[in-house]
């Protein structure tokens, strides 16, 4: 296994062979995606086959999918092996909404897979104390309280 040298924190790939695993982190929106992509595209282009981790995702939006389909489109194209490992339901929901399930493959992880490889090493979280605390909630019984859709 080789640790491909990288600074950056919202992706870290490793490689075995032509068997590489790409852990995304982060929010993959259109920021995120215009940063990763020239990454991904090369990954897409050396990789015999490539694995894409993103359990790590905290947020993705119509561009995240739309790169992941890219990747996995390309990936297929030149005759490479494509997964992708994906445990969030909430993005599982958006792949079957936006009907990409046939062209992502999301799977879970699985031990005996590339992606039970040791996971990257997170920087350390920075602890901000707590003032005081925050109010309460409206509920959403309440008149006049909006609920935001998450």
């Amino acid at each position: 296994m080789q640790l491909i040298p990288r600074h950056d924190p919202y992706l870290v790939v490793r490689s075995t062979g032509g068997d590489t695993v790409a852990f995304l982190r982060g929010e993959l929106d259109l920021v995120l995606v215009q940063h990763l992509r020239p990454d991904l595209d090369a990954l897409v282009r050396e990789s015999d086959a490539l694995t894409v981790d993103i359990r790590r995702l905290t947020f993705c939006d119509a561009t995240g999918l739309g790169l992941l389909a890219h990747c996995a489109g390309r990936t297929r194209q030149r005759g490479a092996r494509w997964r992708l490992v994906c445990d969030q339901p909430w993005i599982l929901r958006l792949i079957r909404l936006t009907a990409l399930c046939e062209l992502l493959c999301p799977e879970d992880a699985r031990p005996d897979g590339p992606e039970s490889l040791p996971e990257p090493v997170e920087p350390p979280a920075q602890t901000v104390p707590v003032t005081q605390a925050a109010p309460a909630d409206p509920q959403p019984s309440d008149p006049g309280v909006i609920r935001p859709v998450s």
